[in-house]
C-alpha cells in the first residue's frame, strides 16, 4: 500500500515542480498557460490527498449507470457517445467506430467488482456475450481494446473457461497482424485510411498489448508475449520524439521495417503533441512494465508520464492537443485525463522511490479533483460520468461530448485509487 507522507509536501510543491520539466533527458518546453501552473505554488498539481470521496464518487457513478441501463435495452448496440444537449448514450452499431464496443460491459464489469452486487453482473453478461463474433477479427488492431475490457473483465470477475476461450482465440486474432520485419502489430487497415500505403501503427495500439501478455501466462505460450515485446520495443524506439512526446501514427515499409512517415490522424499536426495519444503512453508503457518487470519500460514509463504531466493546464484537464494549450475555443479531453490518471495511478504503486510514488499519485489526484468537479462531471446533465471529451476534432468528428472509453478509465482511475492509502 502507498502512504502519501507530509514530510514531501513542500518539497512536493516548490522543489518537485521543475524537476517534472527538467527531469528528462531533454527539458520540454511548455505553453505559456502550463508554464505559469509550474510556476505557482497555489496551483500546484500535488495535492497531499483527494478533494473528493471516492466512494461518493462511485455512488454517483452507479447512479449515472443505473440509468443508462435502463434506457439500453438493445444489447446489439453499445454506448459511445453523447452529443451536447443530449440525455442519453447514442449506440452506433458497425464500422470503424466498432473498437469501443467493450468498454460499456467493461464499466459494468467494474462496477460489479466495485459494489459485489449481482445485479450489475447479470447486467454486463448481456451486453458481453453478443461480442463473442469479435473474436475472430482480423481487420485491425482493435480486438484488444474490444476484447480486453469485455470478455478480459467477465473472465477475471468469474473464472468462466467459455469466456477464457473467446479471450485466447481474439490473442490470436490479434497476434495475425504481426509482422516481424516490422516489429509491431499493424493496426489499421489501408482501405480505411488510404492516405498510407504500407504498415501502419498508432500510439493507440500500445493497449491492446495487455491481451498478449494475459494470453501467455493463461496458455504458457511465450508468443504472445515475445509479439508484446517487440511491439512495445519498436514503438520506443519508432514513435517518440526527443522530449518524450509521441506520435500518433508510424507508417513502416512492410517489407525491409524500414521508417517511411511520421504522421499524425487525430492530433493538430504531425509535429504536434495529440494529448490522448500520450496518455496512450503512460498507460500502455505502465502496464507492460508491470507484465514484464524490465526496467527500461519503467524508465520509460516515467519519461512520457514526465511529458504528460508537464504539459498540463491550469485545471489539469488536456487540451485536446498539447500544442493547442490555452488557445480560444480548442475544446479539452477528458477522455485523454481520464487514460492517464489511471496509468499514473498504477505507475505510483510500481515505482520503489516514495518521493516518486507521491509525485505520480498526486498528480493523477489533481486530475481526478478536476474531473469530478462541476466543470468535467456530467451530474445532472446526462448519463455519463464525465464531459468534454475530444474524439476526432481534425475529422469533425466528436468534438466536446461525453465517450464511454472517458468513463471506463475514469471509473477504473477511481478504483485504483481507492485502494492506495
Amino acid at each position: 500500500m502507498l502512504q502519501i507522507s507530509n514530510r514531501y509536501l513542500n518539497l512536493l510543491a516548490v522543489g518537485m515542480l521543475l524537476a517534472i520539466v527538467f527531469s528528462c533527458k531533454n527539458s520540454v518546453k511548455l505553453s505559456q498557460d502550463s508554464q505559469a501552473v509550474f510556476n505557482k505554488k497555489e496551483n500546484s498539481i500535488f495535492q497531499e490527498k483527494l478533494d473528493i470521496d471516492i466512494n461518493e464518487e462511485l455512488k454517483f457513478c452507479e447512479q449515472q449507470l443505473k440509468k443508462s441501463v435502463a434506457e439500453n435495452t438493445d444489447y446489439t448496440t453499445h454506448p459511445r457517445l453523447i452529443e451536447s444537449g443530449d440525455k442519453h448514450w447514442e449506440m452506433p452499431k458497425n464500422g470503424i467506430l466498432v473498437w469501443t464496443v467493450g468498454f460499456y460491459p467493461g464499466i459494468l464489469w467494474q462496477m460489479f467488482e466495485s459494489t459485489q452486487n449481482e445485479y450489475w453482473k447479470t447486467e454486463a453478461l448481456k451486453r458481453t456475450l453478443p461480442l463473442e463474433p469479435y473474436k475472430n477479427n482480423r481487420e485491425h488492431h482493435d480486438v484488444g481494446f474490444m476484447m480486453y475490457s469485455s470478455y478480459g473483465q467477465a473472465y477475471r470477475l468469474t473464472g468462466n473457461k467459455e469466456y477464457r476461450d473467446v479471450l485466447i482465440q481474439s490473442a490470436k486474432s490479434l497476434i495475425s497482424r504481426y509482422n516481424p520485419k516490422v516489429g509491431t502489430i499493424k493496426s489499421w487497415s489501408n482501405e480505411l485510411h488510404p492516405q498510407w500505403k504500407q504498415h501502419i501503427t498508432i500510439i493507440d495500439n500500445m493497449l491492446n498489448l495487455e491481451l498478449l501478455f494475459w494470453a501467455s501466462k493463461e496458455t504458457g505460450d511465450p508468443i504472445y508475449k515475445e509479439i508484446a515485446i517487440k511491439h512495445a520495443e519498436t514503438t520506443m524506439k519508432n514513435h517518440f520524439r526527443d522530449d518524450y512526446s509521441c506520435y500518433h501514427v508510424v507508417e513502416y515499409d512492410e517489407k525491409t521495417g524500414a521508417v517511411r512517415n511520421r504522421n499524425t490522424s487525430q492530433g493538430y499536426a504531425d509535429e504536434s503533441v495529440w494529448a490522448r495519444g500520450q496518455a496512450w503512453a503512460v498507460y500502455g508503457y505502465t502496464m507492460v512494465y508491470r507484465e514484464t518487470g524490465n526496467p527500461q519500460f519503467l524508465d520509460f514509463a516515467k519519461k512520457v508520464s514526465e511529458r504528460f504531466i508537464a504539459g498540463l493546464p491550469s485545471d489539469y484537464i488536456p487540451y485536446w492537443d498539447f500544442n493547442l494549450t490555452g488557445k480560444t475555443g480548442e475544446p479539452r479531453d477528458a477522455s485523454a485525463a481520464a487514460v492517464a490518471a489511471s496509468g499514473l495511478v498504477e505507475l505510483s504503486s510500481l515505482v520503489k522511490s516514495s518521493e516518486l510514488a507521491n509525485r505520480y499519485c498526486a498528480a493523477a489526484d489533481g486530475i481526478i479533483n478536476s474531473l469530478a468537479s462541476k466543470a468535467y462531471s456530467a451530474k445532472g446533465v446526462n448519463d455519463a460520468f464525465l464531459l468534454h471529451s475530444t474524439g476526432a476534432k481534425p475529422q469533425g468528428n466528436e468534438i466536446d461530448v461525453a465517450l464511454i472509453y472517458a468513463d471506463y478509465y475514469y471509473l477504473e482511475a477511481l478504483l485504483r485509487r481507492s485502494v492506495l492509502k
